[in-house]
Protein backbone atom coordinates (compact mmCIF):
# COMPACT_ATOMS: atom_id res chain seq x y z
CA UNK A 1 0.00 0.00 0.00
CA UNK A 2 2.58 2.69 0.96
CA UNK A 3 3.82 2.63 -2.87
CA UNK A 4 0.67 3.17 -4.37
CA UNK A 5 0.47 6.43 -1.63
CA UNK A 6 2.63 8.67 -3.98
CA UNK A 7 0.87 7.95 -6.73
CA UNK A 8 -2.34 8.61 -5.24
CA UNK A 9 -1.87 11.89 -4.15
CA UNK A 10 -0.22 12.74 -6.89
CA UNK A 11 -3.26 11.86 -9.06
CA UNK A 12 -5.10 13.70 -6.47
CA UNK A 13 -3.16 16.51 -7.42
CA UNK A 14 -3.45 16.75 -11.18
CA UNK A 15 -7.36 16.00 -10.82
CA UNK A 16 -7.89 18.98 -8.89
CA UNK A 17 -5.79 21.11 -11.07
CA UNK A 18 -7.01 19.49 -14.31
CA UNK A 19 -10.57 19.13 -13.76
CA UNK A 20 -10.75 23.18 -13.02
CA UNK A 21 -9.63 23.62 -16.67
CA UNK A 22 -12.84 23.60 -18.06
CA UNK A 23 -13.89 26.75 -15.92
CA UNK A 24 -10.78 28.78 -16.99
CA UNK A 25 -10.81 27.50 -20.67
CA UNK A 26 -14.38 28.23 -21.20
CA UNK A 27 -14.77 31.56 -19.86
CA UNK A 28 -17.11 30.47 -17.16
CA UNK A 29 -18.47 33.33 -15.44
CA UNK A 30 -17.50 32.45 -11.86
CA UNK A 31 -14.02 31.75 -13.20
CA UNK A 32 -13.91 35.76 -15.49
CA UNK A 33 -15.23 36.91 -11.76
CA UNK A 34 -12.45 35.94 -10.00
CA UNK A 35 -9.95 36.89 -12.14
CA UNK A 36 -11.46 40.25 -13.55
CA UNK A 37 -11.03 41.25 -9.16
CA UNK A 38 -7.68 40.27 -9.10
CA UNK A 39 -6.67 42.56 -12.48
CA UNK A 40 -5.97 39.40 -14.28
CA UNK A 41 -8.65 38.78 -16.84
CA UNK A 42 -8.12 37.58 -19.52
CA UNK A 43 -4.67 36.42 -20.02
CA UNK A 44 -3.93 35.37 -16.35
CA UNK A 45 -6.78 33.03 -16.76
CA UNK A 46 -5.87 31.69 -20.07
CA UNK A 47 -2.19 31.24 -18.55
CA UNK A 48 -2.36 30.26 -15.58
CA UNK A 49 -4.70 27.43 -16.74
CA UNK A 50 -1.98 26.30 -19.42
CA UNK A 51 0.54 26.05 -16.48
CA UNK A 52 -1.75 24.27 -14.44
CA UNK A 53 -2.51 21.62 -17.24
CA UNK A 54 1.61 21.25 -17.34
CA UNK A 55 1.77 21.09 -13.77
CA UNK A 56 -0.96 18.34 -13.90
CA UNK A 57 0.67 16.32 -17.04
CA UNK A 58 4.21 16.37 -14.81
CA UNK A 59 2.35 15.21 -12.04
CA UNK A 60 1.40 11.69 -13.52
CA UNK A 61 4.89 10.67 -14.85
CA UNK A 62 6.95 9.22 -11.32
CA UNK A 63 10.26 11.13 -12.89
CA UNK A 64 8.60 14.61 -12.97
CA UNK A 65 6.23 14.29 -10.40
CA UNK A 66 8.76 17.03 -8.55
CA UNK A 67 8.28 19.57 -11.16
CA UNK A 68 4.78 19.29 -11.30
CA UNK A 69 4.42 19.49 -7.58
CA UNK A 70 7.00 22.71 -7.39
CA UNK A 71 4.97 24.81 -9.71
CA UNK A 72 1.52 23.21 -8.22
CA UNK A 73 3.30 25.34 -4.96
CA UNK A 74 3.48 28.39 -7.38
CA UNK A 75 0.57 28.41 -8.64
CA UNK A 76 -1.66 27.51 -5.68
CA UNK A 77 0.42 29.56 -3.25
CA UNK A 78 -0.80 32.67 -5.79
CA UNK A 79 -4.18 31.36 -5.47
CA UNK A 80 -3.83 31.38 -1.99
CA UNK A 81 -2.28 34.75 -1.40
CA UNK A 82 -5.10 36.33 -3.73
CA UNK A 83 -7.98 34.42 -1.35
CA UNK A 84 -6.42 36.31 1.38
CA UNK A 85 -5.74 39.64 0.42
CA UNK A 86 -8.49 40.40 -2.78
CA UNK A 87 -11.04 38.04 -3.33
CA UNK A 88 -11.99 36.68 0.67
CA UNK A 89 -12.15 32.44 1.61
CA UNK A 90 -15.92 32.48 0.07
CA UNK A 91 -16.50 33.51 -3.28
CA UNK A 92 -20.01 34.14 -5.24
CA UNK A 93 -21.53 31.84 -1.70
CA UNK A 94 -19.14 29.07 -2.49
CA UNK A 95 -18.90 28.26 1.23
CA UNK A 96 -14.79 28.69 0.58
CA UNK A 97 -14.68 25.79 -0.87
CA UNK A 98 -12.04 27.16 -3.76
CA UNK A 99 -10.13 28.22 -1.00
CA UNK A 100 -10.23 25.24 0.86
CA UNK A 101 -9.12 23.53 -2.06
CA UNK A 102 -6.34 25.26 -2.69
CA UNK A 103 -5.04 24.35 1.07
CA UNK A 104 -5.67 21.00 0.20
CA UNK A 105 -4.03 21.03 -3.21
CA UNK A 106 -1.09 23.06 -1.37
CA UNK A 107 -0.75 20.94 1.40
CA UNK A 108 -0.69 17.77 -1.14
CA UNK A 109 1.85 19.41 -2.75
CA UNK A 110 4.02 19.74 -0.28
CA UNK A 111 4.24 16.00 0.44
CA UNK A 112 4.67 14.94 -3.44
CA UNK A 113 8.03 17.30 -2.61
CA UNK A 114 8.92 15.62 0.24
CA UNK A 115 8.36 12.25 -1.31
CA UNK A 116 10.28 12.65 -4.44
CA UNK A 117 12.75 15.54 -3.06
CA UNK A 118 15.55 12.96 -4.23
CA UNK A 119 14.38 13.63 -8.03
CA UNK A 120 14.72 16.71 -8.20
CA UNK A 121 18.04 17.55 -10.01
CA UNK A 122 21.20 19.36 -8.31
CA UNK A 123 20.09 19.85 -5.08
CA UNK A 124 18.06 16.86 -4.52
CA UNK A 125 20.29 14.55 -3.12
CA UNK A 126 21.71 16.96 -0.50
CA UNK A 127 18.48 17.60 0.70
CA UNK A 128 18.33 15.65 4.20
CA UNK A 129 14.95 16.24 5.65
Amino acid sequence: MKKHIPLLLRIIIALILIQTLRFKFTAHVDSVYIFTKVGLEPIGRIGIGIIELIAGLLLLFRKTAWAGAIITLGIIGGAIMMHLTKLGIEINNDGGILFYTAITTFLLALTVIYIYKKDIPIIGKKLNF
